[in-house]
């Protein structure tokens, strides 16, 4: 079975005060975007895993795990604890989403994994799992991982894990920067703490996070003037302190003429939203002139989840 998901931007990303359990309160605005990881699942003798960039991509795979503590293999451990089947799965993982670069390529992977092993183990003419049962076996492995089953555009509240799908009208056409190495998304999440500390802005004084309005009429609207303006991620100042040469990267999107910029997730990705797929194409054509980026890659949305091909 193999599976296709893709990636993610955050349109906003909203971070409230920490919970009990460690946890910050989120407001998570997620957009599904055309760049697919593809996870093939095959029965086996023993699992296994491996990981190779996709053919047409540059993406650099060596820090991803190719054994069982890759997220898809504690996925498909997940769906044989509930089918009662062993979890012998060869896993093949194929990328061209940016590896720690802020818009959960590793989710995904596990979205992936849950979609095909259900189809893989679970032959009944009633399967036991559905979609919905997906989502929820995903919210055990990671905030980012149900939205990666669902895809689309949606708000997720709590750890960003459930969802609600979000009314979006239209296309919306993007541009992403990648970075040389990743940003650790705890460490960008401590630097949010400390930076709000600094501020006088203790944890518990730290407001919730609200769904901002404006952004929700532009993709309501299909308005990508009003959506890029709109655009907000609380751990951008976090991510720019730990790597201040993305302010560079941001500053150059904007004036190519990008209607909209932020961090992606916990960086170091950085995205540009442009008013029309013609001006994405020049807006990455003049990122990639500037040599700001490791990469520049042009991608629409919403897309769908994670899918069969």
């Amino acid at each position: 079975m193999t599976v296709r998901v893709p990636a993610k931007v955050n349109l906003q990303l909203g971070v409230g005060p920490i919970r009990d359990d460690g946890y910050h309160d989120l407001v998570n605005v997620f957009h599904a975007v055309s760049l697919f990881d593809e996870v093939t699942v095959a029965t086996a003798a023993a699992p296994e895993v491996r990981v190779q960039a996709a053919p047409y991509s540059r993406v650099a795979v060596a820090d991803v795990p190719a054994d069982q503590s890759n997220l898809a293999a504690r996925a498909a451990r997940l769906v044989a604890e509930r089918l009662g089947v062993d979890a012998h799965a060869a896993i093949r993982i194929r990328k061209a989403i940016p590896v720690a670069g802020g818009m959960a390529g590793g989710s995904a992977d596990a979205a992936a994994a849950l979609v095909a092993c259900a189809r893989l183990w679970d032959d009944r003419d009633e399967p036991v799992l559905g979609r919905a049962d997906l989502v929820e076996l995903g919210a055990e492995l990671g905030s980012d991982v149900p939205f990666a089953v669902l895809g689309g555009t949606a708000v997720g509240v709590g750890r960003g894990e459930r969802l609600t799908p979000a009314l979006t009208r239209g296309t919306f056409h993007w541009v992403f920067a990648t970075a040389d190495g990743g940003l650790s998304t705890p460490a960008v999440y401590a630097e949010c703490d400390r930076l709000r500390a600094e501020q006088g802005t203790d944890a518990e004084g730290t407001p919730a996070a609200r769904v901002s309005e404006p952004l929700m009429t532009a993709l309501a609207t299909g308005d990508a003037k009003g959506l890029g303006a709109a655009l907000a991620n609380d751990l951008e100042p976090a991510a720019l302190a730990l790597r201040p040469s993305l302010g560079r990267v941001l500053d150059a999107g904007r004036d190519l003429g990008a209607v909209g910029a932020l961090v992606s997730g916990s960086g170091p990705t950085c995205a540009f939203l442009a008013e029309d797929e013609e001006d994405a194409a020049d807006i990455a054509e003049g990122l990639d002139g500037a040599g700001v980026a490791a990469q520049v890659l042009r991608a629409y949305g919403p897309v769908p989840g994670a899918m069969l091909v």
